[in-house]
């Protein structure tokens, strides 16, 4: 395994060999049988092999054998790697959702979302990814408040208990900033542009 101790706020990708803050990375360990398992809440036991949150980093390591050269030994790649990652990903921001819900943090639907925007009591945006760009924009009025898009209107809205929500805005906290830092990672592994700063983010057709 890598020879660099898994200790302070930086960790050295496998395949650029940068180093970066590990809320940009994702952490792999072997299981038993050293079948490679993706690590997204950094806490499983074994030594940490990272990789910058980036799809195109992902491809290189499977196909160069960066884990394999990592661990010294046999690794065995799940055929599905990055679709585990980003589903696992989108768990985790359904879950951080629903605790932000849970403890009052959270609200959803158009009118709601306005008055948390104008009266500044929202710290983020959560946006369904099939929602409309042009309603978003609207709803938003280049207020400078950060806009994350990634899970769709059903599973947001199966968090509030409806059929959908297209507009969750989230209180200024830690919850705001694990979501983002969540929606970040899961965007490079999934080939976007990671999610901007006030405002501004593209995707599909829908608006409530």
């Amino acid at each position: 395994m890598e020879d660099e101790p898994e200790r302070g706020p930086l960790r050295r990708c496998l395949v650029t060999r940068e180093s970066q803050p590990k809320e940009r990375m994702i952490r792999f360990v072997l299981g038993p049988d050293r079948d490679l398992v993706p690590d997204l809440a950094g806490k499983l036991p074994g030594r940490g092999m990272w990789l910058s949150a980036r799809g195109d980093v992902l491809e290189r390591a499977t196909k160069r054998g960066a884990f394999a050269k990592a661990a010294r030994g046999t690794v065995n790649l799940p055929p599905d790697l990055a679709a585990r990652i980003e589903d696992g990903l989108k768990g985790r921001i359904r879950d951080l959702v629903g605790f932000a819900r849970r403890s009052g943090q959270a609200v959803c639907g158009r009118e709601t979302v306005r008055e948390w925007l104008q009266a500044g009591k929202a710290g983020l945006l959560v946006e369904a990814s099939d929602g409309s760009p042009a309603e978003r924009a609207r709803l938003v009025g280049g207020r400078d408040v950060p806009v994350v898009a990634p899970l769709p209107a059903d599973v947001l809205g199966g968090v509030f208990a409806r059929d959908h929500a297209v507009h969750v805005a989230i209180a200024p906290g830690r919850l705001a900033d694990a979501i983002a830092v969540e929606a970040a990672r899961l965007a490079g592994i999934g080939g976007q542009v990671s999610p901007p700063q006030g405002g501004k983010r593209r995707d599909g057709p829908m608006g409530q």
